[in-house]
């Protein structure tokens, strides 16, 4: 294998992932690729005027940890649609093989069998109460939860790994790798409760008066209507029982053989790619575009997806570098290293020359020693610079003595 993320495993045998990750802001919808991971994700912010959208993506490689390329296309192209177009885009620069994590948000059969014809694999996030996947759960509900086998404990969570058809018609046999974590139990059957408290309180509000409830109502209550008035509810408990089963249990399906903990693992290798994202948009300002023109926009792009290679770079080293160290210092994310190594100061000496305004401190060494420096470098450049301001503030004149003189020496 050609290139392979530390996350991954052997027999997960693709060279090359792809991460996409799509997000809507004010002007633009972010979306970004990982070269090494596809995921796709989609987060929607509707304004309440009338906005102008496009879709702006960022192809990121985990094996270099360093972004690769950009574009931007209409935002009123819809975002799966524009899967096929934007695979066939990469692979025109080189990729042959390409694997996609993608979250629940796009699924479809068509994408499925594009990939496949393609030969792509993928890793993909799934609801429990899919349907294609319901079935599986409470097939297996019972066998794994408890068991000392299936236990994944970076993640405390139970899994195990069943072979299924994704749908009806397909014709490839998928790994279905489904999994039960407790807290995520508790939590999501806490938020059905509440869910179901406040439509019942919400129902009771309007008992007696015309009004047509949302159709997710429907699902969780029979409803009673007369004459376009609502007069009453009943609990359709064999709905809510099955949901509140299902609480805590997901789903990951993928098109090669992986054990439950390597699946898990490789779609949780994600969160890189969200990070990269969640610095262009916090330090870079590329949360909103304010500007005129489509032209300044693709300017302001370009400009900060040059800087997001830079500060990709930094944030790598200084991440790697806080692993090898036994604590968690707080001084080794990119603002804060960004802000101690601003204290290293030329200051003016009354002869004239320029020095460094005190020594380099030992927060400042770790910082350094990240990216391979150390205080004789900062030495070194301090002394250089020094001279290079005095050569700027010497008279014409003299730098050609200067000059003359060393021509002589030769």
């Amino acid at each position: 294998m050609a290139n392979v993320i530390a996350c991954s495993v052997n027999t997960f045998s693709i060279p090359l992932l792809i991460n996409f990750a799509i997000v809507k802001i004010k002007k633009y919808i972010v979306n970004k690729i990982n070269r090494q991971h596809v995921k796709l994700k989609v987060r929607f912010a509707i304004p309440f005027r009338k906005t102008n959208y496009n879709n702006y993506s960022i192809a990121y490689d985990m094996t270099n940890e360093k972004p690769l390329l950009y574009e931007s296309y209409p935002g009123s192209i819809v975002d799966v649609s524009q899967l096929k177009y934007m695979l066939e885009k990469i692979r025109g620069y080189g990729y042959e093989k390409i694997g996609f994590i993608l979250d629940r948000g796009y699924f479809s059969k068509a994408n499925i069998q594009f990939m496949d014809s393609c030969d792509y694999d993928f890793v993909m996030m799934v609801k429990g109460r899919a349907y294609f996947v319901h079935s599986l759960i409470m097939e297996h509900m019972g066998e794994f939860e408890s068991k000392r086998a299936c236990s994944i404990k970076a993640y405390r969570t139970y899994g195990i790994t069943v072979k299924a058809k994704l749908y009806a018609d397909d014709e490839t046999d998928r790994y279905f790798h489904i999994y039960y974590k407790a807290k995520k139990q508790a939590s999501e059957r806490a938020r059905l409760e509440a869910d179901l408290d406040r439509m019942e309180a919400e129902m009771d509000k309007i008992k007696g008066r015309e009004y047509k409830l949302p159709k997710r109502y429907e699902h969780y209550f029979k409803l009673t209507y007369h004459k376009d008035k609502f007069y009453g509810y009943e609990e359709r408990e064999d709905v809510i029982e099955q949901e509140l089963q299902l609480c805590g249990y997901f789903a990951i399906v993928t098109s090669e053989k992986m054990t439950a903990s390597e699946a898990l693992n490789l779609y949780k290798s994600r969160d890189i790619s969200e990070k990269l994202f969640g610095s262009d948009k916090t330090f870079l300002g590329n949360r909103s575009f304010r500007v005129a023109s489509s032209q300044a926009a693709e300017a302001k792009i370009f400009i900060q997806f040059i800087a997001l290679i830079i500060r990709a770079r930094i944030y790598t080293l200084l991440r790697k570098r806080k692993a090898e160290m036994p604590g968690k210092p707080n001084y080794l994310s990119v603002p804060s290293a960004l802000k101690e190594l601003e204290k290293i100061e030329l200051i003016r000496q009354p002869n004239g020359n320029y020095k460094l305004d005190h020594a380099v401190t030992a927060t400042q060494k770790v910082i350094l020693g990240a990216f391979g420096l150390d205080e004789k470098w900062i030495k070194a450049q301090a002394r250089q610079i020094g001279k290079d301001i005095q050569n700027a503030a010497m008279p014409e004149e003299q730098k050609d003595d200067d000059e003359d003189a060393e021509n002589e020496e030769y």
